[in-house]
């Protein structure tokens, strides 16, 4: 297994929608996958899409909770979603802050679907239908939406929440804990 190079925010990768898998029991998918795994706990990510490592695929890996504890966390197996579809479950947005590895120390807050079902394959070729709400479904929309050529920059309502990492910590944290 290997860490690979993120992509950062202007490299064309993250703008462009990713190409289907076709052979997901072929080697070097088998790799990649293992490698995003890999790459996405050696930065500390909750997700990674493929496009993110410089690879044009429709691949996630996750690694967050849902709010019930249920799903995959540290330690656990990481969840792995190719070629993913989402089905919002519900009217209901929630909207929360966002970070992302291909874009470095800025935070924002992006209005996603409360809950959605998410339908892939796993890294078997199995199919795979999952229900996700709150943080794990607001992971699951981030990634997703790298697979379609879009940032959590391009979903903001208002950039007034666009903040540096350091700058989040010093004064938007403070006001969240307060409310």
């Amino acid at each position: 297994m290997a860490i690979l190079k993120v992509a950062n925010l202007g490299n064309p990768v993250l703008r462009i929608p990713a190409d289907p898998v076709k052979n997901i029991q072929a080697p070097e998918i088998q790799r990649l996958i293992d490698d995003m795994i890999e790459t996405m706990r050696e930065y500390h990510g909750v997700g990674l899409a493929a496009p993110q490592v410089h690879r044009s695929l429709q691949i996630v890996t996750m690694e967050a909770e849902q709010d019930d504890g249920a799903s995959a966390g540290p330690g656990a197996s990481p969840i792995v979603l190719i070629n993913p579809r989402i089905v919002p479950l519900t009217e209901r947005l929630e909207e929360d802050w966002e970070g992302c590895l291909s874009v470095p120390n800025l935070r924002g807050k992006v209005t996603r679907h409360a809950e959605i079902e998410i339908h892939a394959h796993d890294r078997r070729g199995k199919p795979l239908k999952l229900s996700a709400s709150d943080f794990f479904a607001r992971v699951a929309q981030h990634e997703y939406d790298h697979l379609i050529g879009t940032v959590f920059l391009d979903r903001m309502k208002s950039l007034e929440t666009l903040t540096f990492l350091e700058e989040y910590g010093r004064f938007w944290a403070r006001r969240e804990d307060e409310e």
